[in-house]
């Protein structure tokens, strides 16, 4: 028997790769088999061929039964954790195959930990990361409205958290882990967020800018955010945990435990401290985070105490204000320490009821004016769409010899309530520039009463002083009562107007103590960030410290070479131009806290700018024109800086000066050419005179109109000798003469704004008087911006020099 063997050869070169990868391929898919110890399908309870209804049952009862707030079971919390994390995988199709198929990501991790690492098998060969499954973060359609943007943050969240505190969390879209507490997250939110605490979510994958700003480079994390400042939570995700980290995030001074031995004490502290008091009467041994939240928010206004009824040593305030012990009481007291002046008792005390209770006693009723904030809330600005508001400010002291006056104020304050009236006082010693600037920089003997309005932000106020002083009497009284009534019947009773300058805070602590609290609240930062934080978190604090400490040295070490600059003799260096001059004495005179534009751009009218300025001014455009002389141009200039510096800011109004010396004809050719119905009088008597000097006129090119302001001989200084004053008489009583004889249609109080017709025949006129022709200056621009003076068209501009012809617009 022969045998035929076959000779095959060797084998091809490429069927060896062909087999190792077959081989390695099988054993990865015996390695990523499903072995871990958490199944969801054991979870629920149910087999791997359950329909969605089946797992959709079963959860819901593992979740009646599990839940934290229903079971008692210590392990219920982690229980219930593993029923959502399973109920996310097997109700969605795509994540229960993969499942099926790769098995559980990161399977010898317990919960509560990152999920960031994912699964890795086989020696690390192969990666499977948390985005590979396409694993949705779950996101409930509320928190839609607590999504914040990085402009919103800085614009909104950022300043309010100075009246609230801020509880953010940073999630992702990938975050698998972020669904582990998002079931108490939204418990905790359901309870704070009635109670006053601002809430906010912030994706890290859309909102990297505003997480960068927040220190927050992973998720899932929880911010605290009040004051400003942000901190980090770091305990585990229960609710009374989130509780208690709001809690802590206040201030720890803000409620003030009261009993019978302080209770007097601490009402009787409205004086020192300039706010009203509030007690809060609970059974509730500690106090409710309610209260903490609403004395934070107005911290600045009123004192907050809390009274605990079951106490052993409350038993006496409990009788003497007869608190009613079933349900929670709070009482506000101002100037009376004996009796509350206002009281509300709820059994179920709402945010919204104690925010109305203390806004709406937020005063006393009559503060003293201890810094700026508090002058602008009392005394605001009039607007002309709003009812006027006055201020009836008492001037007086702080020694016990002022305290029968001041008493005496605060009671005609109580009898006399109205909405458009506040009562205020202030201590000379304390507020200096600003006694200064009411009674004409002359120190007050004696306590003195001043009614002002203010007219503008930057200071402008009209007020009048009350004469006789202020000593309490019946008689002061009375006087005092009489001006008010006068005063809303007829609102031009107000005849002075000055700028205000700034009040000092009185309250304000001083430098080196806010330097400690800042120290000390970075060194909490510091200390959170060098125990929980990595470095990369750590780096804008560190900065922070560093850029403030060297600003502090920095700061130091430049005033002492300052001060040691000015204490050697300076080399007399060049006078200062006349502009440079009066462009300070502008200033100076203006105000004490001017707006950015410290200045007011005065022109002079010349061949060159006559053309711009005014027959080719755009339309809408005014330019307010002062008329002058060489011997009368810093006197009025000054003068004509100081009373329209408040108008400065308009972008349709220009300012120019014209030199009657110059330009002799113009005045007399314009008033001429103007439309001056049934006023031949005054044309004749204009046109004889050459005194233009303190004339103001309002030029609209564009329409070819003018308003004109006349000066005004008030007669008030002081200095002016007893000729001067009855020759000063003598020529007011003549120009009202005129103004009553001319049959110009305008009413009393506008031709008095309008300023009457200077004084004729003079042969001089002395510095007081020219400074006194601009003083109703800023009630005539304040009608001229109203648009109720009258209008005088002409049909041209006449020309400045003398051999030409009227300039057609």
């Amino acid at each position: 028997m022969t045998g035929r063997s076959t000779d095959r050869g060797p084998s091809p070169p490429w069927t060896r790769p062909v087999l190792l990868a077959i081989f390695l391929l099988t054993l990865t898919v015996r390695v990523v088999q499903p072995t871990s110890e958490f199944d969801p399908y054991q979870v629920l309870g149910v087999g791997r061929s359950a329909s969605q209804a089946e797992i959709k049952r079963a959860y819901k009862n593992l979740v009646r039964e599990w839940h934290p707030d229903k079971s008692r079971d210590p392990k219920a919390e982690d229980m219930f954790i593993k029923i959502s994390k399973s109920y996310q995988i097997l109700s969605n199709e795509e994540r229960r195959s993969n499942f099926d198929r790769y098995g559980q990501m990161d399977e010898n991790q317990p919960f509560g930990q990152s999920q960031h690492h994912g699964f890795r098998s086989f020696h690390s060969s192969f990666y499977f990361d948390e985005s590979f499954f396409h694993f949705p973060r779950s996101r409930d359609f509320d928190d839609s409205k607590y999504m914040l943007h990085h402009a919103q943050f800085n614009s909104d969240v950022l300043p309010d958290s100075y009246k609230r505190p801020y509880l953010i969390k940073v999630t992702a879209e990938w975050c698998l882990e972020c669904m582990y507490f998002e079931p108490v997250w939204k418990q905790a939110v359901q309870e704070l967020e009635p109670l006053g605490v601002g809430i906010g979510i912030v994706d890290l994958g859309f909102e990297r800018r505003l997480a960068n700003q927040l220190g927050a480079y992973r998720a899932p994390s929880i911010i605290g955010l009040v004051n400003g400042r942000m901190t980090f939570f770091h305990q585990a995700v229960v609710r009374e945990h989130l509780r208690h980290f709001v809690e802590d995030l206040l201030p720890q001074n803000l409620v003030q435990r009261i009993n019978d031995d302080n209770c007097l004490a601490f009402i009787d502290g409205w004086h020192a401290e300039n706010k009203p008091s509030v007690l809060l009467f609970d059974q509730v041994p500690v106090v409710p985070l309610l209260y903490k939240l609403t004395a934070f928010a107005f911290r600045d206004y009123v004192r907050f105490g809390f009274v605990d009824q079951g106490g052993t040593h409350n038993a006496k305030l409990l009788r003497q204000f007869n608190i009613n012990t079933y349900a929670p009481t709070m009482l506000l007291f101002k100037e009376d320490t004996e009796k509350p002046i206002d009281i509300i008792q709820a059994r179920g005390m709402k945010r919204q009821l104690m925010d109305e209770f203390v806004s709406n006693n937020k005063f006393l009723q009559v503060p003293r004016l201890v810094s700026q904030q508090l002058f602008d809330e009392l005394c605001p600005v009039k607007q002309f769409h709003r009812r006027r508001k006055y201020c009836i400010l008492l001037i007086t002291g702080e020694d016990e010899a002022f305290l029968p006056g001041n008493k005496a104020f605060l009671d005609f304050a109580s009898s006399n309530k109205k909405d458009v009236l506040r009562f205020a006082y202030v201590y000379q010693r304390q507020q200096q520039p600003l006694c200064q600037a009411l009674l004409h920089n002359h120190g007050a003997v004696s306590p003195q009463v001043v009614i002002l309005e203010r007219r503008s932000q930057a200071g402008r106020v009209l007020y009048r002083s009350v004469s006789g002083g202020w000593n309490g009497s019946e008689e002061d009284k009375y006087r005092l009562h009489e001006q008010l009534e006068l005063l809303q019947k007829d609102p031009t009773y107000l005849t002075s107007d000055t700028t205000l300058p700034e009040l000092n805070n009185e309250m304000a602590p001083i430098f080196i103590v806010q330097w400690m609290n800042a120290a000390y609240d970075y060194i909490l930062q510091t200390y959170d960030g060098l125990l929980y934080s990595n470095w990369r978190e750590m780096m804008p604090i560190l900065s922070l410290i560093f850029s403030a400490l060297f600003i502090l040295f920095g700061t130091v070490i430049i005033q002492a070479f300052s001060e040691s600059g000015e204490s050697k003799p300076r080399t007399p260096k060049e006078p200062p131009t006349r502009q440079t001059e009066e462009d300070a004495s502008s200033r100076q005179s203006t105000s004490s806290r001017p707006p950015k534009k410290d200045f007011v751009e005065v022109t002079e009218l010349t061949d060159i700018t006559y053309i711009s300025n005014l027959v080719k001014l755009r339309p809408g455009h005014i330019n307010i024109v002062l008329v002058l002389t060489d011997a009368s141009k810093n006197a009025l200039l000054r003068k004509f800086a100081k009373e329209v510096f408040s108008f400065s800011g308009t972008q349709t109004l220009h300012f120019s000066f014209l030199n009657a010396d110059k330009h002799h004809h113009w005045m007399p050719s314009l008033l001429h050419s103007a439309s001056y119905p049934g006023d031949s009088d005054s044309h004749s008597e204009d046109e004889e005179s050459s005194d233009y000097a303190g004339h103001v006129l309002a030029l609209n090119g564009y329409k070819k109109y003018f308003c004109i302001f006349r000066p005004v001989f008030t007669g008030d200084d002081p200095s002016d000798s007893s000729s001067e004053t009855s020759v000063s008489s003598d020529g007011k009583r003549k120009s009202r003469s005129r103004s009553r004889t001319s049959s110009h249609s305008r009413s009393r109080s506008h031709s008095r704004e309008d300023g009457a017709v200077p004084r004729r025949g003079s042969g001089r006129a002395t510095s007081i008087e020219v400074h006194h022709k601009l003083d109703r200056l800023g009630l005539w621009m304040e009608r001229l911006m109203e648009g109720t003076l009258p209008r005088l068209h002409v049909p041209a501009w006449p020309a400045l020099s003398e051999n030409s012809s009227s300039t057609e617009s």
